[in-house]
């Protein structure tokens, strides 16, 4: 009877102490509680705590945790803006003083969650609330840095620390967004329109320059013609009275009939008509009474022309 109170004994005494041991998994910090009173905390791996006095109150995780937050605000103008945001935040420290914020601050992890999302939500609504809904979707940034400098402060309280924060979507009601997207239709036709207008106005300038360009060189062009066409008629003509000179020395050298000459060019000149007329009708008058006019007429003028001058000069040649 003793033996058998002895091994009863012994093993109550061993199932006691290996009731004691408690592993605590990587990621976790135990909390130790006596009778309710925090006593120590219990760090990864394989602890022991006395068995049916101290007791695990809570596992505290210190990996990181992340929670996505839908809510809505109102912006200055009366806009409803839905926002989608994710926060990833964790345990400051693994210090006993912000293990003890995290254990005792809250009943539990939901009520965290909720004093949580309803300080972002704060935080955000006052924010947006200073502001119009054109200048919404430009600030984003501002947005999460003013709600960071707000939850910083509250959070190190409860023993955690923000560790980023993004707000995913910006949404407004369908009949913002409606109006947004026409304001951005409109604008983009106005954009396209000036550049069009633009686009014209550049055309039609470079259009017009290069009309003036053409009418300027064509001018040029016309009067340097010209020019030369009234070079050419002086040198022709120049040529011509050389050779009536010429032609009316000669005669005087072996006093010949001036009008023989006068008669000759005149023939010429008809067989020139003739021959370089496109469809012109010349009408000469070929009666006796009509050559003699004809000629009287040359001879009038050849007292006044280069055959008089000519004769005059060859005379004086003479002399």
């Amino acid at each position: 009877m003793t033996n058998i109170v002895g091994i009863v004994a012994v093993v109550f005494v061993i199932l006691f102490v290996f009731s004691g041991f408690v592993t605590v998994q990587q990621g976790y910090i135990a909390v130790i509680t006596v009778f309710g009173k925090y006593k120590r905390i219990l760090t990864p791996g394989l602890n022991f705590k006395i068995p049916f006095i101290e007791s695990i109150y809570r596992r505290i995780s210190i990996q990181n945790n992340s929670v996505e937050l839908e809510f809505q605000a109102i912006t200055q103008d009366q806009a409803n803006v839905n926002f989608k945001a994710m926060l990833l935040f964790a345990v400051m420290d693994q210090q006993e003083a912000t293990i003890l914020n995290v254990a005792f601050k809250f009943i539990d992890n939901k009520n965290l969650m909720q004093a949580l999302i309803r300080t972002i939500e704060g935080a955000i609504r006052s924010y947006v609330a200073n502001l119009k809904q054109a200048e919404i979707l430009g600030l984003r940034g501002e947005i999460v840095v003013h709600v960071k400098e707000q939850l910083d402060p509250t959070l190190a309280g409860w023993g955690y620390h923000l560790i980023d924060m993004q707000l995913n979507d910006i949404a407004f009601d369908d009949a913002i967004m409606k109006s947004m997207a026409k304001v951005v239709a409109a604008n983009n036709l106005k954009q396209a329109a000036e550049n069009e207008g633009q686009a014209l106005l550049i055309t039609k300038t470079k259009a017009a320059e290069a009309e003036g360009n053409a009418i300027r060189i064509t001018a040029e062009a016309e009067r340097l013609a010209a020019q030369l066409r009234g070079q050419g008629v002086a040198l022709f003509r120049e040529e011509v009275a050389k050779g009536i000179l010429a032609a009316a020395k000669e005669m005087q050298s072996i006093d010949a009939d001036m009008s023989v000459i006068m008669f000759s060019m005149w023939t010429e000149a008809i067989k020139n008509f003739a021959e370089a007329g496109k469809g012109n009708v010349i009408f000469l008058d070929g009666s006796s009474d009509g050559m003699q006019r004809t000629m009287q007429q040359l001879m009038a003028f050849s007292n006044k022309s280069l055959f008089s001058q000519a004769a005059e000069q060859s005379t004086g040649d003479k002399k």
